[in-house]
């Protein structure tokens, strides 16, 4: 079923939604990216994130992955938030400021399929939320939703790159909306932002310097210790080769009330933070993506940025 007609009806009741964009393109192999991923894993670019390495095949082919797939609808959803927290407190990833993602778009995802039910028929698919092997920016970039820039993330250049990317995989068949180029340009402020030097080289990352795997994807009961003088403060995440992105100057603050810090936890100094207990952590922390973490391992990351006495 030739599903065009239908495009502007689902772009509309996306943005209904609270999704502010939405691309279209044809499921199949990702020629490009193919050679690019296997060459990173060969190198060990993923640290320990053993997952990585499975369901190859499906990573690269959303066809093997969703039998019956004909297309990949790509949406964006913004997370730049209007808070600003004490320069004095540890550092958490803007997109952990509110509820887990995974949770509020899944939500957004599956009003959005019902949507288009009613409207069209019985139509099939799965929706994702960084949480299968799907490769999100790809998809994106191919849908017509930005470029991959410099730092690896997707940038929109009304936009910056503080946003989410979600995916429907559909039987619906979809012309290929047009792509972006890229507009990075001879900029290298990412690059030469980037405290650990994850950013190897413009559009690659290993992810085993990143501050983000580091302070998240890392389950070791310590540190490396040749990164203690290069944390800068960040106790979950990283933001930094985003925050010197250019792009990032036309992000506007987020409308999505449960991407609201639930209290005031981004004021919390480091003294203060070493005081609290699991059963508190548990309670802020129920709903965040900070959970992913644990409490063990935020207290791992915080002992981290305690500048060490010497003798």
């Amino acid at each position: 079923m030739n599903a065009d007609r239908y495009k502007s009806f689902i772009k509309a009741k996306a943005s209904e939604l609270g999704f502010f964009y939405c691309g279209f393109s044809q499921a199949g192999f990702l020629e490009e990216e193919a050679p690019k991923l296997e060459r990173w894993l060969h190198e060990g670019r993923h640290g320990k994130m053993a997952y990585m390495e499975n369901h190859f095949d499906k990573r690269l082919n959303p066809q093997r992955l969703v039998d019956g797939s004909n297309s990949v609808i790509s949406l964006l959803v913004n997370y730049f938030p209007s808070v600003v927290p004490s320069a004095s407190a540890p550092k958490i990833a803007k997109y952990a400021y509110g509820e887990d993602y995974h949770t509020v778009i899944k939500d957004k995802l599956k009003a959005l399929v019902v949507a288009m039910r009613e409207e069209i028929g019985d139509i099939q698919g799965r929706v994702f939320v960084d949480s299968a092997p799907v490769m999100d920016k790809a998809w994106a970039k191919k849908s017509g939703l930005g470029w991959i820039g410099k730092n690896t993330n997707l940038i929109h250049p009304k936009e910056g790159s503080f946003f989410f990317i979600a995916e429907l995989i559909t039987d619906l068949r979809f012309s290929q909306d047009p792509p972006m180029p890229d507009f990075c340009g001879t900029c290298t402020r990412c690059l030469d932002a980037c405290p650990t030097q994850a950013l190897t080289a413009p559009y690659e990352i290993d992810a085993s310097k990143c501050i983000s795997y580091l302070t998240i994807e890392l389950k070791d009961r310590y540190l490396p210790e040749e990164f203690r003088e290069s944390m800068e403060n960040w106790a979950f995440g990283c933001d930094i080769c985003q925050d010197v992105c250019p792009w990032n100057r036309f992000s506007k603050a987020h409308q999505e009330q449960r991407f609201e810090p639930a209290f005031d936890f981004l004021n919390l100094d480091l003294t203060t933070w070493e005081t609290v207990q699991e059963s508190t952590f548990d309670a802020w922390m129920k709903d965040s993506a900070i959970q992913r973490t644990g409490f063990e391992g935020l207290k791992r990351n915080l002992r981290f940025l305690k500048p060490v006495e010497k003798p």
